[in-house]
Parts: structure tokens; sequence; C-alpha cells
């Protein structure tokens, strides 16, 4: 099947005294297939309830005790919530991750038998690595933070049709489909709003975030629902998360532009949009910021990208510390 060959006898005893036999899983839409990489061990399970329970009865057999799986479009969370419910470990990580890893090892081929195996490679190698516990409550925010966005990306779509001459029968029908947006969205807002406020530690975030002038209930949402490390990394991890890290590009002499790479996009265009009216009208300390750096002849977009930096450092801080905004604490020297 052209595997490279699974870990040494020495490397596979090392796994077993550290208790990590960790399977990796490659999930489609009707099955998953699973590796273990350690013991050479690969099966193929039905994307059913008895499926699942085969699973979990292998992974017993063989005392595999963490897995990983790519995030599938939600194909995924069937099998972390039964793995979860038998106390086997679950991880869930970005496929970009995964497939750069196989091309850096030069594994170019892909099928569902070799992704199962890279999986698991890619998670003995980064084995270190530690994901958030599993929250539910979290896990339907997300959901439900998701499916407002998609609405928000769809109103779009349609108010920009808009500004072009269609027939009377088409702009009756985008009118219709707006206002059916808008009326879900409101639903949505409301749904999201409960559930901030029955999750205590939720509503103790929100109410932190949103503190902050120019943060609003939508915001401090998609922040708690897609960024859960605020608080607990460091400043330089937050804004790597966010997306508005800026990374060196120098070889030898040459000293290249830095540029802001990867990130987590979705929650990064709606901190954009929350950040460019707190910078440039409802936050005094980030206006006052962002002037300065126009001042200095930053293009308007690098001054907002360093407007989104730092107030993602100031909001990690405040939630590791639980501080509402203070304005004398983060304003411009």
């Amino acid at each position: 099947m052209g595997f490279e060959p699974g870990p040494s006898k020495e490397g596979s005893w090392m796994m077993a005294q550290n208790d990590r036999v960790v399977v990796g899983i490659d999930v489609a839409k009707d099955k998953v297939d699973a590796c273990i990489r350690s013991l050479s061990q690969r099966r193929t399970f039905e994307s059913t309830a008895e499926g699942r329970r085969q699973l979990i009865a292998w992974l017993r057999k063989h005392r595999a005790t963490k897995a990983v799986m790519e995030a599938s479009g939600g194909y995924e969370r069937d099998w972390a919530k039964a793995l979860r419910e038998k106390d086997v470990e679950v991880r869930i990580v970005d496929p970009k991750r995964v497939r750069h890893f196989a091309r850096s090892a030069g594994r170019l081929a892909k099928n569902d038998d070799i992704d199962s195996d890279t999986i698991a490679w890619f998670a003995e190698t980064f084995g270190e690595a530690k994901g958030q516990a599993y929250d539910a409550a979290r896990e339907t925010l997300v959901q439900i933070v998701n499916a407002r966005q998609g609405l928000l990306d769809m109103q779009t779509s349609l108010q920009n049709r808009g500004e072009h001459a269609v027939p009377e029968p088409v702009q009756k029908m985008q009118a219709r489909l707006l206002k059916k947006i808008a009326a879900e969205l409101a639903t949505l807002e409301v749904a999201i709003a409960a559930k901030v406020k029955a999750t205590a530690h939720f509503a103790e975030l929100a109410e932190i975030i949103e503190s902050v002038p120019g943060l609003g209930a939508g915001t401090s949402a998609g922040l708690i629902a897609a960024m859960p490390e605020l608080g607990q990394v460091s400043n330089k991890v937050a804004a790597a998360l966010l997306g508005v890290a800026p990374y060196d590009d120098d070889s030898g002499k040459r000293r290249g532009e830095r540029q802001i790479k990867g990130g987590r996009r979705k929650v990064r265009n709606l901190f954009y949009m929350a950040c460019l009216g707190a910078a440039t009208r409802h936050n005094p300390v980030l206006k006052a910021f962002y002037r300065r750096l126009i001042a200095k002849g930053k293009e308007k977009k690098v001054a907002l990208v360093a407007c989104m930096r730092k107030l993602i450092v100031i909001l990690n801080i405040m939630i590791a510390r639980r501080q509402k905004w203070n304005p004398s604490l983060y304003a411009v020297s």
C-alpha cells in the first residue's frame, strides 16, 4: 500500500510506556477508516450505531486511549461523541495541517487507508499538543454561530446583487428572501443570546468582552465559540490563532516584508468588522492607536490589522485576569 515503515520496537515501547496508543480515524459520510499505526492495525467501520460500537470494542481490545480525526464538515461529530462517552480522548484537527504534514514527509498519494495512517502518524508526531477539553455547550454555540454567519453571507450576496438592474420578478424574489433571512437572523440571535445567558462561563466571558467599547453580542459570541483558548495562552499565541501575528520572511541578508498568515478565517473576518468600527468610531483607545499609525504613514488596512492584534491581546489579558475594560490600562502612551 506504499506506507512508510511503522515506528521501531523501541518507539512502540516508549509509546506503550507513556500509555499513548493513538488511533488515526479518517471520517467519510458512510464509513470511517481507523489505523493504530504503532500496532500495524487497520479496520473500516460503517457509519451506524453498530459501527460505532464495533470501533469502541476494537479500541478497547488494543488499549487505544486517544483518537485523532480531521474536521469533516460535521460527519465527525457522532463518532467523537460516541468515543468521548466511553472515555476515549478525542482530538479534532485541521485537515490542512495533516496534508501539509504528509507533503513534508513526501507522502503524496491519497486514499482512505493512507489518510487514516497519516492522521495516526501526525498524532504520534505532535502527541504533546493538547486540544481544548470537550465542551458540549460550546459545540452547540459553534453550530448556531456558524449558521448565523452563513445567513449573513447570503444576505450580503443578495444585497450586492440588488445593486444591479434586474427584472421586476427577480427584484421581488430577492426582497422576499432578504426579508426571510432577516427574520431567521433575528431568531438565531435570540437563540445565541439565550445559550450564552444559560451557560455560566459563557455569560462571564460575554460580560468581559462586551465591556470593550465597540464589541457587541455578535462579536462576543463568535469569540466564545471559535477562540476558547483566550485567557489561557500567551499573547503571541492568541494573535496567531486569530491570524493577525506577523511572520518574518528573511533569508541571509534579505529582509522580506512581514506578513500575517494562517489563523481562523471566520472569526478573523468577524473580528475585522468589529475592530473597524471600534478603531474608527467607538473605542477611544483603539481610535487613538489607529490614528497614530496612520500619522506614521501606515496604510489603513495595515493599521487596522495592528489594531486587531492589539485588541485581541487586550482581550486575552482581560479574560486571563477576569477583568472588565479599563481604558487607563490600555491607553496609547
